[in-house]
């Protein structure tokens, strides 16, 4: 055994326990030959003299049993390093604590208050919609809209967007990375042989064999382990940003599938638009047109002004003139539709979409402000990213302090490789260093204020992040609350106006209003239906924006793939 001082001096006493332990170590590093002989007289005593084994006082003068009670004293030399570096470990920095929610207890400056569902929006076909205060979010959301065409176009997304492919990877790169530097904390154990040919100078030099040979052949194998302990924990703060960086990027996934999922039904949603669009318009153009044949029919007759037919004319062009945008903007949005599913433009999805297809939920759950930070991804993002800006701190702060490390090892070194195997070739070493920057022309220093002021920045743009998220939810509740007033006051002013093109077409038939009256009242219905299918499509959309604003319920969600398992050729480590 290893023979220490029972007791300590008052001044060892009163040091912390990672002092000691190096105290320990210091007294076992300067007697290795005095233990030794400890542990071989202890062995006589109770076992008698063994054969094989004789005094390390005889090493070097030909005995070739020595070595091994070296052997033993360089374990046990190591092991109380090993102890020492534990005992003395600690983590310098700030330490994370996670955040709370902000002292807000509604989105809204009053009360969470219903859509307007009065009755005479009901009559102006206005769909009632309720806020569920409370109510958790599901997980597939979109399924709300009972639309099987969104629904499949929403999982043909996930499983086949190479946004989100890469997004994955990345999460998988940063938890590998992860894993990497937590190799830091363990001991680096590594093998290395050496194999030469020399010659000795001679003269006044002697070789370093027995038989004063010049020339000589050395073979060196040996296994080296090196360790750089953890006293102030830098290596630790390290390893806990670059954890933290890996939970920010899981929540940029996160985030990655929120907005794929919300930029598909969005899509949808516009593609519905422009369709109820086109479709008026070209209604519109179609009565125009009859309305022209008959007044050039009036103009054959002596009836009517060919003024009346050229303004006419003109009116119809202009609504002509409505229709290719609106086309070029429906097929630019199949291509978003189709590249949003991992597809190329010429790939089209089969899907399409029309606003008589979707169809609009009419309970909105609406969760608790306190539970909004740990629904959004992009506020977990945030708040890692604060996480691994403080962990930096901590770093560099430990590198402005003593750096430790201890190495050593074990191998033999003889002539030919046979000599190898004699004992007598085994050698051994260990070695502890410290360094401790003493100038650096202040680099270290403006290296801490640096990640201070970037942990200054990072909280800050945490809260940045939260304010926004609260200002999502409030728009899209105030949208919602609109919304439902658009739509009727949108499908009155359509009814309205056909009517009112249906009553001067007929009094122009007859001779009691002229031309100009009737182009009046054609180009506000036309305007009237435009804006009828797209305040039907904001209230949609509005609705999808929600969902969004409130994370999208991705705890509740069983869409997502499990991660790929990797392949670890070691296992065990």
């Amino acid at each position: 055994m290893l023979s220490r001082p029972d007791t300590l001096s008052p001044a060892s006493a009163s040091m912390p326990s990672s002092m000691r332990a190096l105290l320990r170590l210091s007294t076992a590093i300067t007697a290795p030959r005095a233990a030794s002989a400890v542990s071989s007289a202890e062995r006589t005593v109770t076992d008698g003299p063994d054969p094989d084994e004789t005094d390390p006082g005889d090493v070097g003068s030909g005995d070739e049993a020595g070595p091994r009670p070296a052997a033993r004293t360089a374990a046990r030399i190591l092991a109380a390093a090993l102890a020492a570096a534990s005992a003395s470990a600690c983590m310098v920095g700030p330490d994370f604590q996670g955040a709370t929610p902000p002292p807000v207890s509604r989105y809204t400056r009053e009360g969470l208050r219903n859509p307007d569902t009065s009755a005479e929006n009901r009559r102006n076909g206005a769909l009632s919609q309720t806020f569920a205060t409370g109510r958790d979010v599901p997980g597939e959301w979109w399924t709300l809209f009972r639309s099987k065409a969104l629904n499949s176009l929403v999982t043909e997304a996930l499983a086949r967007n190479p946004n989100l492919e890469a997004a994955q990877a990345s999460l998988r790169a940063a938890r590998a990375t992860t894993e990497a530097q937590r190799g830091a904390l363990f001991p680096q154990v590594g093998f290395g042989a050496q194999s030469s040919y020399n010659k000795a100078p001679g003269g006044d030099l002697q070789s370093p064999l027995n038989d004063n040979s010049l020339l000589y052949s050395l073979v060196t194998p040996q296994v080296t382990v090196s360790f750089a302990p953890d006293v102030f924990g830098g290596t630790r703060r390290a390893l806990e940003s670059q954890a933290a960086q890996a939970e920010g990027q899981l929540w940029q996934l996160e985030a990655a599938y929120l907005t794929l999922s919300s930029n598909v039904v969005a899509a949808a949603i516009q593609e519905a638009s422009l369709r109820a669009q086109i479709a008026a318009t070209e209604k519109v153009i179609q009565a125009q047109t009859d309305l022209l044949t008959l007044i050039t029919k009036q103009q054959n007759a002596g009836q009517v002004a060919g003024a009346d037919v050229v303004q006419q004319t003109a009116l119809l062009a202009q609504s002509q003139q409505l229709l290719p945008p609106l086309q070029r903007a429906l097929a630019q949005q199949r291509n978003l539709l189709t590249a949003l599913a991992g597809r190329f433009p010429s790939e089209e999805v089969s899907q399409t979409f029309t606003l008589a297809s979707l169809h609009l939920p009419r309970t909105l759950p609406v969760s608790l402000p306190s539970r909004l930070i740990e629904q959004r991804p992009d506020v977990k993002a945030a708040e890692a990213a604060v996480h691994a800006a403080s962990a930096q701190v901590g770093v560099a702060v430990a590198n402005r302090l003593p750096q430790f490390t201890i190495s050593g090892a074990v191998g033999a070194s003889a002539t030919n490789f046979a000599a190898l195997l004699n004992p007598a070739a085994s050698l051994w070493t260990i070695a502890g260093a410290v360094a401790q920057p003493l100038f650096d022309g202040g680099t270290l220093f403006r290296r801490q204020q640096a990640a201070e002021e970037t942990l200054v920045a990072a909280q800050a743009q945490y809260r940045a992040t939260v304010i926004t998220a609260y200002q999502n939810v409030a728009d899209a509740l105030r949208a919602l609350q609109a919304d439902g007033r658009a739509v009727a006051a949108a499908n009155a002013a359509a009814t309205a106006s056909r009517q009112s093109v249906e009553l001067v077409r007929k009094q122009f038939g007859l001779g009691a209003v002229s031309s100009a009256s009737l182009l009046i009242t054609q180009s506000a219905y036309l305007q009237a239906v435009v804006t009828q299918a797209q305040a039907q499509a904001n209230q949609y959309a509005d609705t999808a924006a929600l969902f969004q604003a409130l994370g999208g319920g991705w705890w509740n969600r069983r869409d997502v793939k499990p991660a790929r398992d990797p392949k670890d050729p070691a296992p065990f480590l």
